[in-house]
């Protein structure tokens, strides 16, 4: 009997973090679905990882079920999902003041609800394989970085987690998020322009004095994934480099201490 391919799926596979995560996970899988909106993106993902037969690229909108219900069938035909990495997200306006109802919906329904709908969309193969989840929240999600639609929907995303952590354990069905902090992307970029200095003034916020790269995020999605995380489930994860731990310039004005 021929043995199915094991599948490992990313959502927003198109973008610098979805290629990382891709590249790393498919150290470990038969084949990567790289899954975007974006076809010109997808071609160029493919492309950069090198294309060969253990990637294919599927433009899906993670936002819409009967889209969802394609991938599934196309998936269907290649193999079985055993990692699910709902990756895909998008931040807009910046502060509660500027965040239209209309912002808001969009960033609750990409941020939050396309993990969702992803998860029940491949659902039986995750059950049938005791696969796993990891969901790309966020430290918005634990705290107020700006951003609040965006936020919020992480805040969400990480509640997701454990709801399906929890429901689904019994299947064997692992679910983890992991929150990045400050990470280079195409995303920061117009930041950057108006800002040059932005990624070293951030720095001083991080207990490691940087920030963390794609790899970092990758790397932690692949230890999630894992036989080496085969008894963690319902947890998130933070890639922040000390972000969410405490702020050193605050412990040094509260403590007076030179140490800090």
């Amino acid at each position: 009997m021929t043995t199915q391919k094991r599948i490992a799926v990313v959502t927003g596979a198109a973008g610098d973090i979805g290629r990382a995560i891709a590249a790393r996970l498919a150290e470990s899988n038969d084949l990567i679905a790289l899954v975007d909106i974006d076809v010109h993106a997808l071609e160029n993902a493919v492309a950069t990882l090198g294309g060969g037969s253990s990637y294919v690229a599927i433009a899906t909108d993670v936002t819409s079920t009967d889209s969802l219900a394609a991938l599934a069938l196309q998936l269907e035909k290649l193999g079985k999902v055993v990692t699910l990495v709902n990756n895909a997200g998008a931040a807009r306006a910046v502060s509660l003041h500027d965040t239209t109802p209309e912002i808001w919906r969009m960033d609750s329904s990409l941020n939050l609800e396309a993990a969702f709908l992803t998860f029940r969309a491949l659902e039986r193969d995750l059950k049938d394989m005791q696969g796993c989840v990891v969901n790309i929240a966020s430290v918005n999600g634990m705290a107020v970085f700006g951003h609040p639609a965006y936020s919020a929907a992480k805040a969400g995303l990480i509640h997701l987690t454990k709801l399906i952590a929890v429901e689904y354990g019994k299947f064997g069905i692992r679910a983890n998020a992991v929150a990045p902090g400050t990470v280079r992307t195409q995303a920061w970029e117009a930041r950057a322009e108006a800002n040059p200095n932005v990624f070293e003034d951030v720095k001083r916020w991080y207990a490691l004095r940087r920030i963390a790269t794609t790899h970092d995020v990758a790397n932690a999605v692949h230890f999630l994934a894992s036989e080496q995380a085969a008894a963690i489930t319902g947890v998130c994860l933070p890639v922040d480099c000390g972000l969410t731990a405490g702020q050193a310039e605050l412990a040094h004005t509260f403590s007076q201490s030179e140490h800090y």
